[in-house]
């Protein structure tokens, strides 16, 4: 049976470093999936479309640096009281998020929509089509938008980068794991290795000091057995 040795726990400074160190690195490790999870897997998953507030025209619901997750909705299904993304001009890339303030039907059962930032004075100018909405804003995430752009303007080499970064902090993870265990092998194995002899050497003593033992308690005896002896010897001799 082996016998376990305890390991030494760290103490002073170098147990301060390893938890900071431990903490950090968990602390950004969640902060990046959490960040790939916002920015890439629920857009991705739901077809939505990550966007940025560049201006204060929504202050202070939607203040400038805001991500905006922009969710593809019916246009039956928009109300007064949504925030709703439009291209500026239908077909182009270039959109405004502002809320809708009214709706208008028409009798072919179009539907046309007038927007206004809550930050601005005046509604926007001109109606809002149906061929020019992308979707309603789903939810909102403040300050999350300037990663946003960094992501969409460095997505050849940022998102790659991130990859590496955390592939490599797992392989150092498991790498000192792996080491954690083998030297608490060899300290085991050197802690039974370090005992066998000890224990060998207290049995033998113990097997020793035995025999001298029933070596003293046969000694009394012999010695009884030849005071009879000479005992009856001088009783034969005297009779």
């Amino acid at each position: 049976m082996r016998r376990m040795t305890p390991t030494t726990p760290r103490t002073g400074w170098r147990a301060i470093v390893h938890a900071l160190a431990l903490g950090l690195s968990t602390s950004l490790l969640v902060i990046v999936a959490g960040l790939a999870v916002v920015l890439i897997v629920v857009p991705k998953a739901t077809g939505s479309t990550p966007l940025t507030v560049l201006t204060q025209s929504m202050d202070p619901t939607l203040p400038p640096g805001t991500l905006l997750v922009v969710r593809p909705t019916p246009v039956d299904a928009i109300r007064v009281g949504d925030v709703v993304t439009y291209q500026i001009t239908s077909g182009q890339p270039a959109v405004i998020s502002h809320r809708v303030v009214s709706i208008e039907s028409s009798s072919d059962g179009s539907r046309t929509f007038t927007l206004k930032g809550d930050n601005n004075a005046l509604a926007d100018p001109a109606p809002v089509t149906a061929a020019q909405i992308r979707g309603v804003v789903w939810y909102s995430l403040p300050d999350i938008g300037l990663v946003n752009q960094l992501v969409n303007g460095s997505r050849t080499w940022l998102v790659p980068t991130i990859a590496g970064v955390l592939l490599a902090y797992g392989a150092v993870m498991v790498t000192i794991g792996i080491v954690s265990a083998a030297r608490r092998r060899r300290r085991s194995t050197a802690g039974a290795a370090a005992g066998g002899p000890r224990r060998r050497a207290s049995v033998a003593g113990r097997r020793r000091r035995g025999s001298v033992v029933v070596r003293r308690r046969r000694a009394p005896v012999a010695g009884r057995r030849r005071g009879r002896r000479s005992s009856g010897a001088h009783r034969a001799t005297l009779g």
